[in-house]
């Protein structure tokens, strides 16, 4: 296992969901409201005060105040004072949410090839950016961008053999005790 696949501790409350154990149904649970994906969205957009990220989300403010708050309990962002009086706080995006990135690009990706007609917003490789301030630092809008900059063709890429991976080249390895890929297995004798 490489190093930018250990696992973290868990940041979010410990659940116990129906159906299949499942990574991406505990995913979901965190962050699989439309309001906590817009405002992740928003904030990796470099907006991070509430009334931005409810203009640009449309989101209801009270609905959107309650997702933040339980973006906050589950360790995807935290709030960070930018006035005493009257305290004001602003929305950045921890570790855990910063790593929500591929899955706001995949979503992307998929909304410009098979909802929209036009790209309503490109994400942009910036090769030489590393040295810079990331999006989440606090700069409303983004950067600008250099000359060799080009928008983002991503693949994804293996990390164990280098090799592009195609929906046909996966399996599922079902490892949660009791369950297979149809789902839950009949106890064996073995099992009670």
């Amino acid at each position: 296992m490489s190093a930018a696949q250990k696992p973290h501790a868990p940041t979010a409350p410990a659940v116990t969901l129906p159906g299949r154990p499942c990574s991406a149904a505990a995913a979901l649970h965190v962050v699989g409201e439309k309001w906590a994906l817009l405002a992740v969205r928003e904030i990796f957009f470099g907006n991070h005060r509430f009334e931005a990220i409810a203009r640009n989300t449309g989101a209801p403010r009270d609905r959107l105040a309650a997702r933040l708050r339980s973006l906050e309990q589950a360790g995807v962002v935290e709030r960070r004072p930018y006035n005493e009086r009257p305290p004001r706080y602003e929305y950045h995006l921890t570790e855990s949410g910063r790593e929500l990135a591929p899955v706001i690009r995949a979503l992307l990706e998929w909304g410009d090839r098979w909802v929209l007609e036009d790209r309503p917003v490109v994400m942009v490789h910036e090769p030489a950016a590393d040295a810079r301030t990331p999006w989440d630092a606090g700069t409303p809008g983004g950067t600008q961008s250099p000359a060799h900059a080009h928008d983002l063709d991503a693949a994804w890429i293996c990390r164990t053999c280098g090799k592009e991976v195609v929906m046909n080249t996966l399996t599922v390895d079902v490892r949660a005790p009791g369950w297979d890929r149809s789902g839950p297995r009949e106890p064996s004798p073995s099992d009670v």
